[in-house]
């Protein structure tokens, strides 16, 4: 199994980096794990409580379910990955059933900065952008998919996404194997990563052939 971790600031392109990557591969082929799936249970807390609550910061993610869930896979082992919230702040009782796939993709803001986790990634991938790029598409993230006005958005920014990102994430560029600027927009790099994949599915296809 080939485990890929595609990590960047947030609204840095990662999810369109990792669309247009499983957009070349047909279904089961390449799977994918989502950091923001293993955000700790918060639903117990109030409001008031919730809105404070620091989602990028390394201890808002429970990495010790998703290494864990990441050895299983690797192991032939199927998944529950749980869902989350950002509007209850809370995991759902549903969850997603998980198959082992050849390509593992691993994508969040913090997947380079658990060492437990980074040692599991055979490929480790950075999705740069230009800060006022990520916060454009914060401002617009926020306020269609987590219900936030706009001042809000900027108070969290401010407050939480900016110190954070210069504290944990963006030293986690060193860590990286292959540099994706200007995110979703860089189709050379993304090709790059794609024609890894189909080299490794190549690969494995025919040690299978040979069997």
């Amino acid at each position: 199994m080939l485990v890929i971790g595609i990590a960047g600031g947030s609204g840095s392109g990662k999810t369109t980096v990792v669309k247009a990557v499983m957009q070349q591969f047909t279904k089961g082929e390449v799977c994918l794990l989502s950091q923001d799936s293993y955000y700790r249970d918060n639903g117990h807390l109030s409001a008031e409580e919730r809105a404070r609550i620091n989602f990028d910061h390394p201890s808002s993610i429970e990495f010790s379910l998703l290494s864990k869930h990441l050895d299983m896979l690797k192991a032939g082992q199927d998944i529950q990955m749980p869902i989350y919230s950002y509007v209850t702040c809370a995991r759902s009782k549903e969850t997603i059933p998980i198959s082992p796939a050849r390509v593992m993709i691993v994508e969040g803001i913090l997947v380079l900065a658990n060492p437990r986790l980074r040692d599991r990634l055979d490929i480790k991938v950075f999705v740069d952008a230009d800060g006022d790029d990520r916060l454009m598409r914060i401002i617009r993230r926020d306020i269609e998919e987590r219900g936030r006005s706009f001042i809000q958005v900027l108070e969290h920014y401010e407050r939480f996404v900016k110190p954070m990102h210069q504290t944990f994430i963006e030293p986690t560029k060193r860590y990286a194997d292959i540099i994706i600027p200007q995110g979703g927009a860089n189709k050379i790099a993304i090709d790059i990563l794609t024609a890894k994949i189909a080299s490794k599915l190549a690969e494995y296809n025919g040690s299978i052939s040979a069997s």
